[in-house]
C-alpha cells in the first residue's frame, strides 16, 4: 500500500465522514473493528461505483490492523485511492483517520487502520461486468 513517511498524513480522496457515537461501542467504551470495517467497505463501494458506473460489490479485504482504539465521539474520516483497475475488478486503498473528540487541534489526525478492497462492477442481474473506460465518470 503506502510507504511509511514520517509525518504520515491522509491518502486519498475523503469519501466519508462520521461521528463515533456511544450507540456503537463495545463493553469497554471502544468502537468494535466490525463497524469501522463496515464504513470502510461503504467507502470502496462509492469510490468503486463512480469508477465502474454503477454497481459493484466486495469480493476481497487484503490484511488489516488496528493502531489506535476509536473512542465514542471521535470524528472518523476515510479516505479512498483507487490504485488499479482491471477488466471487472477495481483495487481500492482505504484509510480511516480520526481527530479525537476534544483535540485542540483540528488538524491533528490520527490514522487508526488501512486496507486495500477489490471490488468488482455487477449489471442488473447482479453478474460480474466488464469495466470499460467509456462507463468511468471523470
Amino acid at each position: 500500500m503506502t510507504e511509511l513517511d514520517d509525518i504520515p498524513t491522509p491518502q486519498g480522496q475523503l469519501t466519508l465522514r462520521l461521528v463515533a457515537s456511544r450507540h456503537d461501542t463495545n463493553f469497554y467504551g471502544d468502537i468494535p473493528g466490525g463497524w469501522l470495517t463496515y464504513y470502510m467497505d461503504q467507502a470502496a463501494e462509492l469510490a468503486a461505483g463512480h469508477e465502474a458506473g454503477g454497481r459493484t460489490a466486495n469480493v476481497a479485504v487484503e490484511a488489516m490492523d488496528f493502531l489506535c482504539p476509536v473512542r465514542v465521539g471521535s470524528t472518523v474520516n476515510i479516505y479512498t485511492a483507487v490504485r488499479e483497475i482491471g477488466r471487472s475488478s477495481i483495487k481500492i486503498d482505504v484509510q480511516v483517520w480520526i481527530r479525537p473528540p476534544f483535540e485542540q487541534n483540528v488538524d491533528e489526525l490520527y490514522k487508526v487502520t488501512e486496507a486495500r478492497f477489490v471490488m468488482v462492477a455487477l449489471d442488473e442481474s447482479g453478474r460480474i461486468r466488464a469495466v470499460s473506460a467509456a462507463e468511468r465518470t471523470p
